[in-house]
């Protein structure tokens, strides 16, 4: 019993560990194989919640195809750059937010016309950091000494950057190319820069940032955060969900000003091959400005997905505890109601997993189920394993006790573990069949002959037995008792006890007909038959048990293989067992059938009538007084 339950303990213990060790990889951001595995999953949460009306207090300004159709020029000439900044001021924006690199200097004139335009405005220019890797997000980030660190900033030139803001505009992606995250603080040597919408915001608002444990505030609104201030992307839907208008609009003077008046204008590129543009779960091609306008609408409405360190814990712990509760339902039962119940738990935390996402709540799907389902598989198998072992084991057994019992009572023992527990009355049709002489020439015979020599004869008592529908209650030596009518009884269970006899009569003959003639020579057979009432029962000790008959019924049987052999015939059987056989069983006219002759029995007061039958061939061997095989 103690094994029986610390085996699935321990196998429940080291899935713990397993969804443990899991938990920390997981804690700490550092599995590139869970990371893999979530995003499709992700993705899909996306596409089954749909997409989502954005914030309206945000506006992107595309320097679209058309617009450089108009322009006649792509990049934009910088004098037609500060004109777009200078005619979107005037309409009284929260910030204009340029999602483009001025890195390098241009003609003078066009430098000073948008460095002017941008004086005029609340403005924020792009910055960009080089990484040694192409994602600069470091989840095990936890403190501002461990933001991602710049190997190089690419900054605006002097003449612009000293007349706005500026933020980095770098986005981390997974190995697929989907954005997943804004790092809104990177580290370049001793300054920490802030990123582009982290910096857009927080003008627009005209409030520094507050940065708390997973967490920016601007003013009222707090925005979660993952470790080292990274902002998870939630996405709204397909390119143009947020409020885009054409450059060219502007330009002509076509555009409607309450599309910008207090709004966060961000102006980037859309133009087609202009290669800032990134897959999503609802556009293979979001511009990469749609994609910074989404993190804005995170930090000014708190709208993003919430995946802090208490979210990473609350993955940590189930994916602990699913991996123990999926061992334990297997050693439980590992039948459909196991497997029932491990899909629906799978199910269900699959489901919870896509309801809070809908809430902006991002659970892992994949940790627990990668900590649960590879010990849950594992252990199965070895469960499995070692039921067959068990089973193939359970078989052998099985088949060697089958030899120890009738196939019959093995049925029903099988079937009814408490059979014959309790005595049973019962009428029954007994044989008893023994070889003759046999006892003075096992002192003759090597002890190997004298094993085969029984060997082949409990063989063919045995199947004569099983083919009459009887069974063999025990084998005794050198004779056999045979029980008709158990473990159930039957109207024709003295007939075929009678054909049995005649049976046993004609295989003997052809068995010692095999035998050499110096050992056919000295043993004969004798059979007795009765019918009558028996006792059934279990006899022997807690630690083995056999079932046996007694009564009158199984003494008289005995005693007539006496009778048999004092008269020379093969079978002596009672009366008795002759009027239950009944006309119908005619097994007899194969030999010769002789009686009634009333016959006293051995140690039973009074004679019962018997009747006799023999072969026509038989004789008496000389002195014996036993029934012999006549020498060839």
């Amino acid at each position: 019993m103690g094994r029986r339950y610390a085996i699935p303990l321990i196998a429940a213990a080291l899935a713990g560990v397993w969804g443990a060790g899991l938990a920390i990889l997981h804690w700490q951001g550092k599995s590139a194989l869970l990371d893999r595995l979530e995003a499709p999953l992700v993705d899909l949460r996306f596409l089954i919640q749909g997409p989502r009306p954005a914030p309206d207090g945000i506006t992107i300004l595309a320097i679209d195809d058309q617009t450089v159709q108009q322009v006649g020029a792509y990049p934009l000439p910088r004098t037609t750059m500060a004109q777009l900044v200078s005619k979107v001021g005037r309409m009284q924006p929260k910030a204009v937010a340029l999602d483009i690199l001025f890195v390098d200097p241009g003609p003078a004139e066009g430098d000073l016309a948008l460095a002017k335009a941008l004086g005029e405005t609340r403005g924020v220019l792009a910055a960009a950091g080089l990484f040694d890797r192409n994602v600069p997000y470091d989840a095990d980030a936890a403190a501002l000494n461990d933001l991602p660190m710049v190997q190089r900033l690419l900054l605006p030139i002097e003449t612009l950057a000293s007349a706005s803001a500026v933020g980095v505009v770098n986005i981390a992606t997974d190995p697929s190319g989907v954005p997943r995250h804004i790092p809104l603080l990177v580290r370049s040597n001793s300054q920490i820069i802030p990123s582009f919408p982290l910096r857009t915001v927080s003008v627009a608002m005209g409030q520094d940032p507050v940065l708390r444990a997973d967490e920016v505030a601007i003013g009222d609104v707090a925005t979660s955060t993952e470790r080292g201030y990274a902002l998870p992307l939630r996405f709204y839907g397909p390119s143009g969900t947020v409020r885009t208008i054409s450059a060219s609009e502007v330009l002509d003077g076509q555009a409607d000003e309450d599309a910008f008046r207090g709004r966060i204008v961000v102006i980037g590129a859309t133009v087609t091959g202009g290669g800032d543009a990134f897959p999503t779960p609802f556009d293979p091609v979001l511009p990469g400005v749609e994609v910074l306008a989404t993190a804005m609408a995170h930090l000014m409405d708190g709208d993003g997905l919430v995946r802090d360190r208490r979210v990473r814990f609350a993955d940590g712990c189930v994916a602990i505890l699913l991996p123990i509760l999926f061992v334990l339902l297997l050693a439980w039962h590992r039948g459909i109601w196991g497997f029932a119940v491990i899909a629906l738990v799978t199910a269900a935390w699959i489901g919870l997993t896509f309801a809070a996402f809908t809430r902006g709540i991002w659970l892992s799907a994949t940790l627990p189920l990668l900590a649960a389902l590879p010990p849950a598989i594992v252990f199965g198998a070895a469960e499995l394993w070692l039921d067959r072992r068990r089973a193939d084991r359970l078989s052998v057994q099985s088949r060697t006790l089958r030899r120890f019992q009738p196939p019959s009572l093995t049925r029903r023992l099988a079937e009814d573990p408490a059979f014959l527990m309790k005595p049973v009355r019962q009428k029954v049709a007994v044989i008893f069949i023994d070889l003759s002489g046999f006892t003075g020439l096992s002192e003759l015979l090597p002890l190997d002959e004298t094993r085969e020599m029984l060997r082949g004869f409990h063989a063919l008592v045995d199947q004569e037995a099983v083919r009459h529908q009887g069974i063999v209650a025990s084998f005794m030596g050198d004779g056999a008792m045979i029980l008709f009518g158990l473990p159930d009884s039957s109207p024709e269970d003295a007939c075929h006890a009678v054909e049995a006899c005649v049976g046993l009569c004609l295989r003997t003959e052809v068995w010692m007909a095999d035998l050499p003639d110096t050992i056919a020579s000295q043993i004969g057979f004798k059979i007795g038959a009765h019918f009558g009432e028996i006792i059934a029962s279990r006899l022997g000790g807690d630690s083995h048990q056999h079932i046996t008959a007694v009564g009158d019924t199984v003494n008289v049987a005995s005693r007539l293989m006496e009778v048999a052999a004092s008269h020379d015939a093969d079978v002596a059987l009672s009366d008795d067992l002759h009027r239950a056989a009944g006309d119908g069983c005619s097994i007899f006219e194969s030999g010769l059938l002789e009686g009634t002759f009333p016959t006293a029995i051995r140690g039973r007061s009074g004679s019962i009538p018997i009747w006799l039958w023999r072969r026509s061939h038989t004789h008496m061997h000389s002195g014996s007084g036993e029934r012999h095989r006549s020498p060839s």
